[in-house]
Order: C-alpha cells, then structure tokens, then sequence
C-alpha cells in the first residue's frame, strides 16, 4: 500500500485549510465591524430631540440591511472627515520655557504636556503657539520667535 496522498487528496486539505482560515479571519475581524456600527448607535442616543433621534436610529439600522451592503459593494469606505495638519492657538498664561513633563494650557481649554526630553527658553511676551502633526501620531508644539519644537501629547 502507498503511503502517499494522491493530488486530489492534497488539493482538498489545502481547500479545507483555506476555508479555516479565511472563517478565522472573518471571526476576528467581526469585533471591528461591529464597533463602527456601535459608534453610529451611541452617536443617535447623544440627540435630544425625539424625532431626530428616531430618524438617525432609522438611519443606522437601514445602513446595516442587506440591500445597503449590496449597494456599497465595491465602494471604498468612507472615511472620518480628517483632522487638520496644524492648529494655531495662543497660551492661556505666559512662560518662559519648558522642560519634560511641562504641561502647557491653551487659551481654548486644552493641555498639552511635553513628553520628549527638550527644554529651552522663550522671549518675554512669547503667546502665540502652533501645533504640527508629525509622523506616526505624534504632535509637535512650535513657539514664535523659536526654532525647537517640543514634542507633545493632548492631556485634556
């Protein structure tokens, strides 16, 4: 007796460990799917009106229908609206400088704290700031009238 597989034999485990895998990927990425549709649901219970609440509720549940997956198949997904490269904002006290761990307070509430190891000097009188996007979801703080950015991250 052979000891080994025929072709067809072959051909079908590997069809049957194609099909796992490909349902082990469609379990995994079910979690994903779901919290898109989740942030749409908590996003209709935020409206106070009643009558727009049920409207994006409607919403929501038409966009999940078979009929609307079919619509959209082969359709790139539609993305966030993007945020902006750099936001202009002015400090809400006046410092002379910073160091690591400085939390730096915005006139517009928010508080962004350096988490590199920079420090440096201002000029007196110094107010005005820019915060710049960078590579891989970090955030660069630029001072007028200098030259280094800090590194930052939003704390409130």
């Amino acid at each position: 007796m052979n000891s080994t597989l025929s072709i067809a034999a072959i051909a079908r485990l590997r069809s049957s460990r194609a099909v796992l895998r490909g349902g082990a990927l469609l379990l995994a990425s079910a979690p994903l799917l779901s919290v898109a549709a989740d942030a749409d649901w908590l996003r209709c219970k935020e409206q106070q009106d009643d009558a727009q609440r049920l409207v994006c509720y409607d919403r929501v549940a038409a966009s999940m229908s078979p009929e609307a997956s079919r619509a959209r198949f082969g359709l790139p997904a539609s993305a966030p609206s993007p945020e902006p490269e750099v936001v202009d904002a002015t400090l809400a006290d006046a410092i002379d400088g910073w160091q690591a761990g400085s939390r730096i307070r915005l006139e517009n509430g928010q508080v962004w704290q350096i988490v590199d190891d920079s420090s440096g000097f201002l000029r007196s009188g110094t107010r005005n700031v820019r915060i710049r996007r960078g590579a891989l979801g970090a955030y660069y703080m630029e001072f007028e009238g200098s030259n280094r950015s800090p590194k930052v991250r939003r704390r409130q």
